[in-house]
């Protein structure tokens, strides 16, 4: 049953996907957050696979963790740094989850011996995690994102549970498309007939949208508005401009220019609240978008670019956003340097980096460009390059130093070689019965766990604090068995887990590098735009303090 007075927002893509969904709905969260609206942003994925996971990153993009530890799609990401909190795992749904449900409650009888369908059942099912999602926030009104295109087949039981939650509660229910609207080369003219298309498909399923944001290159004239909103049924009010722009962070100040928040409070039915405005969202666009200021070159070495002619940085998205964030802050323009680590494999010279101020190599797993990724650590550790490893980055830190700084010959993860002479990094206890039956979806050591940081390190002096809490993704550990010897030969573990037995962070004395820091948890996760992370901050001024040196050098 629906939450009573509870208001629903569907948000469902038409023509094509990618087009922006999960941006529109973060804006919408922030624009109604800002009124004083409680606000809970819920993403629907339509694949069978029961989270993210076990999803390629080259094909589906960033896996995002939340605090539960749950691995979801790169909009939660979005969502969060829009609304600027924690999500929690109510707010995500796939439609391995929802089957998953629907046969275990089977299994256990919980259907009374009915013969389960996918209507009512599976379709109630939906219903049932929407409302709860809901009810755990507290919200006023949940924003729900239905992945994929209208048409997909996978979708369809999604927009069926809205069209039932429209028809019972009518005034509290309303649907937005995100379609794209094509401007042709050889023409040179919008084309609004794929989008009325779209709309009629969606009209076949018993859902007519009541707003729609469209996407194009250019922003919409009259004309286009007009012509949309008569064939769609719609108020040409209701039809808004999204043309594609600079940052996805003006989102929310465009959709503020064609008061998309007044008119989803008044075709809801909700009382006016006091705008508290966006000035700090608007400042901080302000900066991420100025030109005349200094320029970081920071380089990210990855491997997840083996998509045809295109580097996908969605593969890092959240890497990304978290250096973005730290820059605004200190007022400098970041340019991003995407380097393949298989390339320091097959012959290109690392001496390629020199000319960068910071290097990171963020996480990942497999055998793939590990190799190039060592390179990388020995050519940042020699040159004093600022250097920044997460997770993997970490780990392969603390090998790079094993084997050439504490002489430990052919260190390595057991990841990669069960048999090296040195097993620096090794698989969790926790994890060998999960290896052993390949049990591999949901059971890493995921979500948020705390640490302690040791005094005068630069962990302490980057987080002013002594008690952190940061969100994990990984499998294997460092072997406490080397820690003493790796000491010993100078690198510093300046975060530890409260028990003392996992390291989190790995770093070298500021007196022999000038920022060479590794942690096993990824803070990108944690970065907001207003709440930039402090350790990608520390990172940055090192690497703006490395490329003053060289202009003055030069």
């Amino acid at each position: 049953m629906a939450r009573s007075g509870h208001k629903y927002i569907f948000v469902i893509g038409g023509v094509m996907s990618g087009v922006g969904k999960g941006i529109a709905i973060s804006s919408m969260g922030l624009l109604l957050k800002s009124r004083g609206f409680s606000v809970n942003l819920v993403k629907v994925d339509p694949y069978l696979n029961v989270d993210a996971g076990t999803m390629n990153p080259t094909e589906h993009g960033e896996v995002f963790v939340l605090n539960s530890g749950l691995e979801t799609d790169q909009d939660m990401g979005n969502y969060e740094r829009f609304l600027n909190r924690d999500l929690g795992a109510e707010d995500y749904m796939t439609s391995g989850m929802v089957y998953q449900s629907v046969i275990a409650r089977e299994r256990s009888l919980g259907y009374g011996g009915k013969c389960v369908e996918a209507i009512p059942h599976v379709r109630d099912e939906i219903l049932d995690r929407i409302n709860a999602a809901a009810a755990h926030n507290g919200s006023k009104v949940s924003i729900i994102e239905i992945g994929g295109t209208v048409g997909d087949f996978q979708n369809e039981l999604f927009i069926d549970a809205a069209r039932v939650l429209k028809m019972r509660h009518p005034d509290d229910v309303l649907f937005v498309m995100v379609s794209y609207i094509p401007i042709p080369g050889t023409l040179g003219e919008m084309k609004t007939k794929p989008t009325q298309n779209a709309v009629r498909q969606l009209n076949s399923y018993g859902v007519q949208p009541e707003f729609i944001i469209a996407r194009s290159k250019r922003s919409l004239d009259v004309k286009r508005k007009e012509k949309i909103a008569t064939a769609c049924s719609i108020s040409t009010d209701h039809v808004i401009s999204a043309p594609d722009i600079e940052s996805i962070y003006d989102v929310p100040l465009n959709f503020e220019k064609d008061k998309l928040a007044e008119m989803l409070i008044s075709s809801l039915k909700l009382p006016n609240k006091k705008n508290a405005g966006l000035t700090m969202w608007k400042k901080f666009v302000r900066n991420i978008k100025c030109k005349d200021i200094p320029q970081v070159n920071i380089a990210i070495i990855g491997k997840y670019f083996d998509t045809g002619d295109f580097v996908l940085s969605d593969a890092y998205l959240s890497v990304i956003e978290a250096i973005k964030f730290s820059a605004a802050t200190l007022h400098v323009a970041p340019h991003i340097h995407w380097i393949n680590a298989k390339d320091f494999e097959h012959g290109t010279s690392t001496a390629v980096l020199a000319k960068c101020d910071g290097i990171i190599v963020p996480g990942g797993f497999g055998e793939s460009g590990i190799e190039g990724k060592i390179k990388t650590v020995k050519y940042a550790r020699i040159k004093k390059i600022p250097y920044l490893g997460l997770c993997y980055g970490m780990q392969l830190l603390v090998i790079e130093y094993a084997r050439n700084v504490a002489k430990l010959t052919g260190a390595h993860t057991t990841e990669i070689d069960s048999n090296t002479p040195h097993p620096i990094i090794a698989v969790m206890e926790s994890q060998r019965e999960n290896l052993a039956v390949d049990n591999y979806g949901g059971s890493m050591r995921l979500g948020t766990y705390e640490a302690i940081l040791k005094k005068n390190t630069l962990a302490a002096a980057s987080y002013k604090t002594k008690f952190i809490e940061e969100r994990h993704r990984h499998r294997y550990e460092i072997n406490p068995n080397y820690i003493p010897h790796l000491e010993k030969a100078g690198l510093v573990f300046s975060g530890t887990s409260p028990d003392g037995v996992l390291m989190e962070i790995a770093e070298l004395p500021g007196k022999v590098h000038p920022f060479m820091l590794g942690t096993q948890f990824h803070p990108e996760f944690r970065a907001r735009p207003l709440a930039p992370h402090p350790l990608f901050t520390a990172f940055l001024r090192a690497a703006i303090e490395r490329r003053n040196k060289r202009t003055k050098n030069a």
